[in-house]
């Protein structure tokens, strides 16, 4: 995959800020969103449409072919673009219609790329010249910064496309809220990119060993992580940089702001959303309940260009029929130690700890716990191999607790690990399957993540009520 040279110093991949902005507005069309209107513009595009609660939103036509031929457009051919982009050419019966992107340089990456794979595409810089002159599409792939998901979510649904959007539904909480207006009043799909909800190893460990086996016993608590070691800043090539004028009038300040817009306020959440909403989505996932309060702590500690804060810490209270959980999460983007980016869950028989990386992900037996045999004869687990016993003539603190019996979670996943979510998408607008992760779901499980900055600035535990989780 070529890209364009940068000043930065990590292989883009898929938690790479995408750094392509939103699709460009053709002069002397109707105006688009701007990110300092947005939250009027977004409730004005679903004004006077009729909403329905009770629409089947999570299916789509059900006597539509499961064989068919879906027509697909491409907004947004970044970073994140090009990895959604790489997993769909590996599913069968998608053939793409047109790309979208104000960068000259990734409609250019786009159309060659898809050219090769045997798609004739049509390339746009207008979302809305796009969808006027596309009639015949299915659906949306969208993939641009935050700040845009909502009003090209909104655009799509209104013009009567299913949408795929990457997380975060917004960099607000409103913006997310006219998403699930807009789905509700079209009657379409709209799933979000929180692909674990699609990951087989993540289904196996909700399905079978926390409701089925109920391996942890007691829920205690859980942490999770994302650390990244220290990065540059993107660059880009000065022949394909956009003109300051297209620049502004798509909410970005120059280049160096475009290119890395993951670290401003009014562009993203920060890295708790770009890291973080992957991973708090799975605490309400697995816990099966939202929480009550959070409080968080984090600064611009080490990236001092940077506006949005590059280390936070959090913990949120998950109010259990057996009493409060607890989780902590954290994210440091200047350090890569800590063992990876994971999930544990603990309980007072056992602890799972997950990851899309295989090799990070083990469960662990208390000794105080029934055997386990019959759920490895189930193939639900397999025991890992004994380690070496300790060396009996160290000392050993007598408060240490017994090693615990470690097993393996038999499930791999010989895909890249967005394509089960994009496959799941494509299989419910074909009417074959329900989402994993349908804008209502994904609005109720980023409620909490939007408000770890709010805890971080107001400097204390905020309290959530239940309608915060109604959009």
């Amino acid at each position: 995959m070529s890209t364009p040279a940068t000043s930065a110093t990590r292989t883009p991949d898929m938690h790479t800020p995408d750094t392509r902005p939103p699709a460009a507005h053709t002069p002397g069309s109707t105006p688009l969103f701007s990110r300092r209107k947005f939250l009027a513009t977004g409730a004005l595009a679903t004004a006077g449409l009729v909403l329905s609660r009770t629409a089947p939103f999570a299916i789509a036509q059900a006597g539509r072919s499961p064989n068919s031929e879906l027509n697909i457009a491409l907004v947004g051919l970044g970073a994140q673009g090009r990895i959604l982009l790489e997993a769909m050419l590996n599913i069968p019966g998608l053939k793409f219609r047109a790309v979208c992107d104000i960068w000259k340089y990734a409609l250019q990456y786009g159309q060659n790329k898809l050219k090769k794979a045997g798609h004739d595409v049509r390339a746009y810089a207008d979302i809305e010249d796009m969808l006027a002159k596309e009639k015949d599409l299915d659906a949306a792939i969208i993939a641009t910064p935050d700040f845009w998901h909502s009003p090209h979510t909104v655009l799509c649904h209104k013009a009567g496309l299913h949408v795929y959007c990457e997380k975060m539904m917004s960099n607000t909480v409103e913006g997310a809220r006219a998403m699930v207006k807009a789905m509700q009043a079209s009657g379409k799909l709209l799933q979000i990119g929180h692909q674990r909800r699609s990951n087989p190893r993540y289904l196996h460990v909700y399905n079978n060993l926390i409701r089925t086996a109920k391996l942890q016993g007691k829920f205690v608590g859980a942490n999770a992580q994302w650390n990244r070691a220290v990065t540059d800043d993107l660059g880009f090539p000065k022949a394909y940089a956009i003109d300051t004028a297209t620049l502004q009038k798509y909410g970005f300040k120059d280049m160096h702001q475009f290119r890395n817009w993951r670290w401003f306020r009014d562009l993203s959440g920060g890295p708790i959303s770009d890291l973080g909403a992957h991973q708090i989505d799975v605490f309400a996932w697995f816990l099966g309940v939202n929480p009550t309060a959070v409080f968080a702590t984090g600064g611009v500690d080490y990236y001092k260009q940077h506006e949005w804060y590059d280390n936070v810490m959090c913990v949120y209270e998950f109010p259990l029929p057996t009493g409060t959980a607890r989780t902590f999460y954290q994210v440091q983007t200047a350090t890569s130690s800590g063992g990876g980016y994971f999930e544990n869950f603990m309980g007072d028989e056992g602890s799972i700890t997950i990851s899309e990386n295989p090799k990070l992900t083990k469960v662990y037996r208390e000794d105080r716990a029934p055997e386990w045999e019959q759920w490895v004869k189930k193939n639900y687990l397999r025991k890992t191999v004994a380690p070496p016993e300790p060396d009996t003539k160290s000392v050993i603190d007598i408060r240490e607790t017994k090693a615990l019996a470690a097993y393996d979670v038999p499930i791999v996943l010989n895909k890249p690990i967005h394509q089960p979510h994009l496959e799941n998408f494509f299989s419910a607008v074909r009417g074959a399957a329900k989402l994993t992760c349908g804008g209502e779901h994904a609005f109720e499980s980023e409620v909490p993540i939007y408000r770890v900055n709010d805890s971080v600035a107001a400097g204390q535990r905020l309290e959530f009520k239940p309608g915060d989780f109604i959009a």
